[in-house]
């Protein structure tokens, strides 16, 4: 009895639609890290000190903005265009998805995180993939402060940009979204690297080999995520439900 019931609710987690919405996050998150990862790899590559170049972080701000606008508007009506474990996580505290869905989405944004900085490393040769770290002066607990408070911020810009109160501006909610990581990259790079994307972490430290303070791009931005979910749907607008798409492709009003 335990084993059918079992069966019934995993078949409901592959469907065509849900197979299609987990292939539609494995496609944006890949082009997402693959260009941000790589926009870090040609500005160290360009710049003999991009460390301290401020111009490499404006190249990088700016490569996050566009590529987490155009990940989140190619895959947001098939997935919602989650694009970030931490995005899932802070949906799913807010129940706009199930936990079974967002755990099928962890898996899809971190093989795809994995495999774009793997095909960077294979088709660059001679340049090591380059991981997140925390500035020498701070601490692993104030890193992950820095990148909750980042995440949180971004988390709510993807609940606000997805209600359907917004009406016309609906329209450029991925924009904003961008817009939103591109000014958190300027403002926290030097200091924690201003990842706000668990996945987009994991990836690089997975294929460079080195995993120190990687709990410091799990713990804040996962809380960052949860706050800024339960803070939108029931302080700022208590007892309405944001309109979301479902891992079907359908919102759920």
């Amino acid at each position: 009895m335990a084993l059918a019931s079992f069966t019934a609710r995993f078949k409901q987690f592959v469907t065509p639609d849900a197979l299609r919405s987990y292939l539609a996050e494995f496609i944006s998150t890949f082009f997402y890290v693959f260009v941000v990862v790589g926009s870090a790899m040609a500005s160290r590559k360009l710049m003999s000190d991009s460390a301290t170049d401020p111009s490499s972080l404006v190249l990088v701000a700016i490569a996050n903005t566009f590529a987490l606008s155009s990940s989140v508007y190619i895959a947001s009506n098939v997935s919602g265009g989650h694009v970030n474990p931490a995005v899932t996580f802070g949906l799913a505290v807010g129940g706009h998805i199930s936990v079974s869905t967002a755990l099928f989405y962890w898996v899809s944004q971190m093989l795809a995180s994995v495999m774009a900085c793997l095909l960077l490393k294979v088709a660059t040769v001679s340049q090591d993939v380059p991981i997140y770290t925390i500035a020498s002066e701070m601490t692993g607990f104030g890193a992950s402060m820095v990148e909750g408070v980042l995440t949180f911020g971004l988390v709510y810009t993807v609940y606000a940009g997805g209600d359907t109160r917004s009406g016309p501006l609906r329209s450029i909610g991925p924009l904003v979204i961008g817009l939103m990581a591109g000014s958190m990259v300027l403002a926290a790079g030097p200091f924690s690297g201003g990842s706000m994307n668990p996945a987009l972490a994991f990836g690089s430290a997975v294929v460079a080999g080195r995993f120190k303070n990687q709990a410091v791009y799990w713990v804040g931005p996962l809380i960052g995520a949860a706050v800024a979910g339960l803070l939108y749907d029931n302080v700022m607008f208590p007892g309405h439900v944001s309109g979301r798409v479902n891992s079907d492709g359908t919102t759920r009003v």
